[in-house]
Order: C-alpha cells, then structure tokens, then sequence
C-alpha cells in the first residue's frame, strides 16, 4: 500500500504533527487511533478517517489504536465489532496490539468520576431531561444551576455509589460535572457524565447499570491509550474545551484533539440514522446493498480499496465543509480497475444472430486477450459458432445516418472473430426483429480483412452454445437529489436498481470468484455478487463523466 509522496505539500494536521515531532512534544511519538462506536457499519465517510488515522502513524513511524467506543448498550453488538474490524483490513490496514473498548476502561472512567467529586466537580442531579434542557439556556441567554448543584461531596459520593449499586431507577438522576452554567461555549454548561441504564452490555453483561457518556469516556480512554493526536470531524469542535477540561481537573495525560472537515458527497446519505432507517425499512437489500455508502456496499458493488484510499488522499484534509461528486469517487474505481480488471465479452440484453454459412456442428476457438496492456495477465480461447448474441442496441433495421453498427446490407467486425455481414432479418408477429440472418467473411479471423476493406465498427457477442445465463444488476443513485434531506423517503429514486435478466455471458466467466473484477467490453466494469451466485454487479460504467477541467492526473 503506497503513502503519500513525502515531497507533496502537507495538509495542517500533517504541518502539526510535523511541527510536534520538531520540536519533541510527546518525544517526538505519534500515536493515533480509530475510535467508531458498534452500532453499525462503517461508510465511506469512516474510510476518511481511517486512512487519516493509520496513514498517519504510517508515515511517522508511529502506532493506530482500534478502539470501540461502546458506551451505550442499547445500540451495540458484536456484530458492528466484527464488522469494523473486517472493513479496517479490507482496506488495506493493521491496528496496534488487540482491539481496544472502552468498556474495558469502565473501572477506572467510574474511578475518575468519584475524584471529579472529591475535588467538588461534579455532583448527583434529579432534574429530568425536560428540565435540563430548559435550565441549559440557549447561545443568548446563560443557564440556571441545578438546585442539586451545591450538595456536599460526601453526599455526592454517597448518591453516585448509590447509582452503580443499582438503587434507582433508570432516569432517576445523572452525574454531572460542575463546570460553569453560564459559558458561552452550551457544552461547557454542566454536561452530564453518567446515566442510569439498566440494558445488558455486549461485554460487559450487567456488572454495570451506569455508562459514561460518550463526551467523557472518549478524553479519558484516549488519555489511557496515550494518544499523542485525537483526531475528529469538526463537528467536536466545540467539544475541544470540555476534552481539555477533564483531563485538566483529572490531572491526566493530555492527547491534543485536531478537528477536520467530515467527508460529504452529492446524491448520497451517510447519516447513521438515515442508514438504519433505510435497511430497518427495507428500503435497501442490507447493509452490504451496493447502493449504500457502506464500506460492505461498496465492496459487494466492486469497488477497490485501493481506489478508496486513492480518492481519500486526493480530496485531502481541511478545515472547511464541502461536499464532494460521487463521480469523482466512481472516476478512482474506475482508474483502478482499468488496470486491474480481467477482459471477457458478455451481452445484457440479447438479439440472436445466425451465420447463414457457417460450417455445421463447426466450433472456432479464437484468441483474445486477458488485458490490453498487460501480457502478464495472458490469453483466453473464446468459442464461436453459427448462432451468436448481440446487443439490441448494435442493430437497427433503420439506422438514422450517423449509426454504423450492424443494419441490413452493412457489415461489422465481430471482436476477435470475423467480419459479418446482415443479409435479412426474422421478426415476430408484432413485428419485432427477434434474430438477424449475416454471412461471414473465413478471411477475415481475427478481425482482419487480407484485402484491406475497412469496417467502421466493432460490436461484441456471445457464441450461443456455451454461452452461460446470468442476471446482471445495474445501479443508480440511491436518492435523486443532490442534498438528501430528512424528507428522504420522497427523495428514493425508483431507477436504483435495474435488474437484467437471461444475460450471456462468455464461458470463462463460469468459474469467476466474488471479489474479482472484471471488464464487460463495452459495458462496464462488473464482478460477481458475493452472496447471489449467477448475479453479476455493475461496479461502474466505462464512461468517464467527471468534469475535465479539475480530473485528477
């Protein structure tokens, strides 16, 4: 896996790290780590940050740590756990050490709160949540303290033991920290620490009827992990002087947090409330639905880690918002697997065609070429026959001027075969052209006339003898507006997902293995669906639609 050229200018959290390192700030370490919470699955948008994150520690000799933040036992499972970890060397990286959770550290984070307690800041409060968003005050008006914020330590401590051994009931009251009531800044406004609920955890089962939140547990576990740069999206901005604030008062090691903007693009969904929202609606086959953003969607659709690492560097790191093309992604697949991808003829919606004169019972295996520009991906035989398929789009029985495919009278050069030509057509009783009678030229095998006659295009096939049957998926945007919006259920598009059926595709395809790409000449880029055996995904189309101007080199 290749990291970035160290000659390239770097984007400012690479200039801090740079500058640490300079100057010794935590003797010269780099130490990061991806912190998701369980609660279900990684998309596009984590894909930034993980290749942040490990990159980073790549580049600097440095360590990433895995760490689940699960905090809340009432949207986590094992199977999110099992899920980033796959998604994480999928994409092509390796953690530090074991995996680490923060419900490993709930000991010592409960630890930390009866200091916080000691030292008089923090408290037991009864307000509700009703209650505490109306004393919270708004960006204009400051907050009004708890009546339960001037209780003693020894009946904090007191109240707050009373809460882990489970003497009240769920919503009874929170721990809170004392800081100021009145802050500009409405996260520093006495935020809450802890909460009763009483819900099994995946891990820890139920030792514990109280969970940290996450704006407290996070500081303290990066702190643990000695991270040396807590990086996040810029939307904990103003979660930066509560960070510091707890390590400050706790006397703990303190990692520096650095904010980037989050990785947004047109026509796609990454909030993870829509994301639940689509699969528990049935709205999408899964989270592995290659519509989705999700890093199983996009691997079940084809897409390559490499060309998900490459579009990540490319649109860089900053501190400001923006929203990115969702062609510009499908431009890195595509440049990818231009590269990578394995050649082989298949037609997805089929016309017949009969060689008038071609020898009974006669089978031609023809030569063709794995990659165009690869020798080492070597050589194929194609069967080719008297009956044939080819796309109904490559014939017209009255072609407007500038159409130069197959037409009565016209002659077209079969790829890797020969050239044919249409002498007369079969059509139903609606009227409909169901199968195209050619001859063909024996001089010209390979695609070549010894003449010297030129034709003006050449269309692909599939011989109908071995030819195996297959249903092909092709796949649009999920949503047709630019901005998904919560209203998004109007906004689905019903072109999705189009599904092809009694596709032909050639006989080396019959031992094609899930997660091997391929070129379908003149269609796309497809590979074989992972849980759907004789279903092929359409990972992109061939056509490069990303504006010229700004294409990437």
């Amino acid at each position: 896996m290749s990291t970035p050229d160290s000659n390239a200018p770097l984007d400012f959290i690479r200039e801090i790290v740079k500058a640490d390192q300079a100057s010794g700030k935590y003797q010269g370490r780099v130490q990061t780590r991806f912190p998701p919470e369980p609660n279900g699955y990684l998309h596009i948008g984590h894909a930034k940050s993980i290749c942040l994150n490990f990159g980073l520690a790549l580049e600097n000799g440095g360590l990433c740590n895995l760490r689940m933040d699960d905090t809340n036992p009432t949207t986590e499972d094992p199977e999110y756990v099992q899920a980033i970890e796959e998604d994480v060397r999928w994409l092509g990286f390796e953690w530090n050490g074991p995996v680490l959770y923060a419900s490993d550290y709930f000991e010592q984070i409960y630890e930390c709160s009866e200091k916080l307690i000691e030292k008089g800041n923090a408290y037991v409060c009864h307000l509700n949540a009703e209650q505490m968003t109306e004393y919270r005050g708004t960006l204009a008006a400051p907050g009004k303290q708890s009546p339960y914020r001037n209780r003693s330590v020894a009946e904090n401590l007191d109240l707050f033991r009373r809460m882990r051994a489970g003497e009240f009931p769920d919503g009874h009251c929170t721990l809170r920290a004392k800081i100021d009531m009145a802050h500009p800044n409405i996260n520093m406004r006495d935020p809450v620490l802890y909460r009763i609920r009483r819900a099994a955890h995946y891990r820890t089962g139920t030792k514990w009827c109280i969970y940290p939140m996450y704006d407290y547990a996070h500081p303290i576990s990066d702190s643990i992990e000695r991270i040396t740069h807590s990086l996040c999206t810029l939307e904990f901005e103003d979660h930066r002087p509560l960070y510091d604030w707890f390590l400050i008062e706790l006397g703990m090691y303190r990692p520096q947090q650095i904010e980037f903007a989050r990785l947004n693009l047109d026509y796609i969904a990454l909030s993870k409330r829509k994301l639940i929202e689509l699969v528990d609606g049935n709205h999408v086959d899964g989270w592995d639905d290659p519509r989705l953003p999700t890093i199983k969607g996009l691997k079940r659709r084809g897409f390559t880690p490499a060309a998900i690492r490459a579009f990540c560097e490319h649109i860089g790191i900053s501190k400001y918002n923006s929203v990115h093309e969702l062609h510009l992604l499908e431009h890195f697949v595509r440049k990818d697997l231009e590269k990578k991808a394995i050649r082989a003829l298949a037609v997805l919606d089929p016309l017949k065609v009969v060689i008038t004169n071609w020898p009974k019972g006669q089978v031609d295996w023809l030569d063709a070429n794995n990659h165009p520009d690869d020798p080492s991906y070597g050589t194929r035989k194609i069967p080719f026959a008297g009956e044939l398929w080819i796309e109904k789009a490559d014939f017209l029985e009255n072609p407007p001027k500038d159409f130069y495919r197959l037409a009565p009278g016209r002659e077209v050069r079969l790829r890797y075969a020969y050239f044919v030509k249409c002498e007369s057509v079969v059509k139903d009783a609606s009227g409909t052209v169901t199968e195209v009678r050619c001859t063909y030229d024996p001089a010209t095998r390979g695609g070549n006339a010894p003449d010297g006659r030129k034709v003006k295009a050449t269309i692909h096939w599939v011989c109908a003898q071995h030819a195996l049957d297959a249903e092909v998926r092709l796949y649009d945007t999920l949503f047709t507006t630019a901005q998904v919006s919560d209203q998004w259920r109007s906004e689905l598009n019903p072109k999705s997902l189009t599904t092809l059926t009694g596709c032909k595709l050639e006989p080396i395809l019959r031992d094609a293995r899930a997660g091997t790409s391929y070129q379908f000449e003149r269609l796309g880029f497809f590979c074989p669906d992972s849980r759907s055996p004789g279903i092929w995904n359409r990972t992109v189309s061939l056509k490069d639609s990303y504006a010229k101007p700004t294409k990437p080199k």
